[in-house]
C-alpha cells in the first residue's frame, strides 16, 4: 500500500496550522514543503491554506509514493504532485518559493540536510519570506526533557549522523546564509517551530 501513516500527524498538525496562520504572508503564493514524509501534512495544511500553491518534496522513493497516494484520495487543486529533493543536494529541483515549511527533518538526516536547507532558503527566498522548522532542539538556556534526552538517544543509536540539534547552531547557521530567527513558539510534546525570515 502506497499511502503511509505517520502517528504524531494527528497530534501536530493543528498547533502547526496555528503558526502558519500567524506566520505566512496573507497573499498566498507558492510553499515549499520539505521532507513531506507521508505526505498527510501536506493534505492537512494545503486544504488549511487554499490560498497557497503546496509543493511537497522528500528525497525517498516510498515517501513520494505515499504523498502522490494522500494527493489523489483527499488533496486540492492547489496541492502540487510531489517532486524528489535531497536537501542536502547543492542543486534543488525548484526555482523561487513564497515560503518553506520543514517537519522532523533536522534530527532525523545528517547536518549536511539542514546546511542545504538554509542554503536553498537563502537563494529561493525573497526578502521577509519565511522559513519554518518544526521539531525537538537542544537549547543552551531551557533544562532539556528527559524523553528528549531519550529520543536523542535513539536517534543516534539508529544513525550516528542523526541526533537533536543545538538551536545556537541552526541559528549560526541561519545567520550565515542571511537569515535572521523572527520567533520561537513551543509546540507539543516539547518540540519547537522556528520561523527564519531572509534580512
Amino acid at each position: 500500500m502506497s499511502k503511509k501513516y505517520a502517528p504524531a500527524t494527528e497530534r501536530n498538525r493543528e498547533p502547526i496550522r496555528q503558526v502558519l496562520e500567524t506566520e505566512l504572508p496573507e497573499g498566498g503564493g507558492i510553499l515549499l514543503e520539505i521532507a513531506a514524509g507521508t505526505g498527510e501534512h501536506a493534505v492537512y495544511l494545503s486544504n488549511a491554506f487554499p490560498q497557497w500553491q503546496w509543493q511537497p518534496t522528500d528525497p525517498d522513493p516510498e515517501a513520494i509514493a505515499s504523498i502522490a497516494a494522500w494527493r489523489d484520495e483527499q488533496g486540492g487543486a492547489n496541492l502540487l504532485a510531489p517532486i524528489q529533493l535531497d536537501a542536502s543536494a547543492p542543486e534543488w529541483p525548484v526555482e523561487r518559493a513564497d515560503a518553506m515549511l520543514c517537519v522532523n527533518m533536522t534530527h532525523i538526516s545528517p547536518r549536511a540536510a539542514t546546511q542545504g536547507l538554509f542554503a536553498a532558503a537563502a537563494r529561493l527566498l525573497g526578502k521577509g519570506a519565511p522559513l519554518l522548522i518544526y521539531g525537538p532542539f537542544l537549547e543552551a538556556d531551557v533544562e532539556t526533557t528527559q524523553s528528549n534526552l531519550d529520543f536523542d538517544a535513539s536517534l543516534k543509536a539508529r544513525d550516528p549522523q542523526w541526533g537533536l540539534r543545538d538551536l545556537a547552531w541552526i541559528d549560526a547557521l541561519a545567520e550565515a546564509s542571511g537569515l535572521h530567527r523572527t520567533a520561537r513558539h513551543a509546540m507539543p510534546a516539547n518540540n519547537l517551530t522556528l520561523v527564519y525570515r531572509k534580512t
